[in-house]
């Protein structure tokens, strides 16, 4: 998409168009996204909705609007929504293309992955905060606008009909990850506890989702509300740890480069806890659960898209698909390995 396009968006809204520098942002999986900058200085930040993941881009954006004004604490530095001249939360234009700008976070940055104790604490505490400050709002005001996003039930039956009709080559190649799948996903739809009270969720809680003051390093909010709808806090807790405590990426094929850092998981566990309490007795004995739930979980979707012919996930090669499952799966199995532990310091902190 050439500057001239992305100028005639941003005519939509009440911003100068004229002498910016615009920078795509090749980070996330699902939207396209443009830094805009005046004099150098990133001041917005444009993007493209995927309506073909997020199909109902009016839900996504009114769950967007209603939880903004709870992120607002002198301890929590969000971007904010920038209205388009007509007054609505998002462009719609006549080719379909939904777009939405959003005030950029000066001085601040994100990772892929944590890089010192500080790091791992501050995500702990960024996660306590938003929590803390989504804490007041009612998830039955909230829209599920992709029904079952965490279920692991829904997640299994879509991989066991992709499996049914995927290739005969593809089945070939994915034959460890899928026997993997297979006996894990009974294993923790034993462990389901209905009883675990409804929050409203990021449902994204990665590294990468969470801005830092590049001068200090704190923590200022998690960012990429896309996925905000009702859901459980475990899953935020388990799909933050799981790039907090692991510095290897999704699709990494050196297996045993995938880790479970003792260190940094403390440091996040005693974040969490800094913003005082929080949490039902019944979500606090969930953690460990979610701490497997939330890798194996992406690693299904990832291997479910792979057995479709990779229709979901953008993929820069063949079997990228599967390389993100087996690397997921190895650390569900080590998140498992580090229960005894991880229970000792959720109850040391949180207990």
């Amino acid at each position: 998409m050439g500057n001239e396009e992305i100028k005639a968006v941003l005519q939509n809204f009440p911003v100068p168009v004229d002498h910016i520098v615009i920078k795509p942002l090749s980070q996330g999986y699902i939207n396209r996204s443009f830094v805009i900058a005046y004099k150098d200085s990133p001041d917005f930040l444009l993007q493209q909705i995927n309506t073909k993941v997020f199909a109902d881009v009016e839900a996504l954006m009114a769950n967007m609007v209603r939880a903004l004004p709870h992120l607002k604490a002198p301890n929590y530095t969000g971007p904010e929504l920038v209205y388009t001249k007509n007054g609505t939360s998002y462009l719609q234009t006549r080719n379909g293309g939904c777009w939405r700008l959003m005030t950029y976070v000066p001085d601040s940055a994100s990772y892929l992955y944590c890089k010192d104790l500080k790091t791992a604490g501050e995500a702990g505490r960024i996660l306590g905060l938003f929590h803390n400050l989504m804490s007041k709002a009612r998830p039955t005001e909230y829209l599920e606008f992709i029904p079952g996003f965490h279920s692991l039930e829904l997640r299994k039956r879509q991989f066991d009909l992709a499996r049914e009709e995927a290739t005969p080559a593809r089945k070939r190649k994915a034959k460890k990850a899928i026997a993997y799948a297979q006996n894990t996903a009974e294993s923790l739809l034993s462990w389901q506890d209905v009883s675990v009270p409804l929050r409203v969720c990021h449902n994204d809680t990665k590294m990468s989702n969470i801005l830092f003051s590049k001068k200090e390093g704190k923590a200022l909010c998690l960012v990429d509300l896309d996925t905000l709808m009702p859901g459980y806090f475990h899953c935020d807790f388990g799909d933050a740890l799981r790039t907090v405590v692991n510095p290897a990426p999704e699709d990494e094929k050196n297996l045993d480069k995938i880790s479970f850092n003792r260190a940094y998981c403390e440091a996040f566990v005693s974040g969490l806890s800094s913003v005082g309490p929080l949490l039902s007795r019944q979500e606090i004995e969930h953690l460990p659960f979610g701490a497997q739930l939330m890798p194996f979980l992406h690693g299904l979707r990832a291997l479910t898209d792979f057995l479709m012919g990779d229709v979901y996930y953008q993929v820069s090669y063949p079997d990228q698909n599967l390389d993100r499952s087996l690397s997921l799966f190895r650390f569900a199995a080590l998140a498992k390995e580090e229960t005894p532990y991880l229970k000792e310091v959720i109850q040391k902190y949180l207990g």
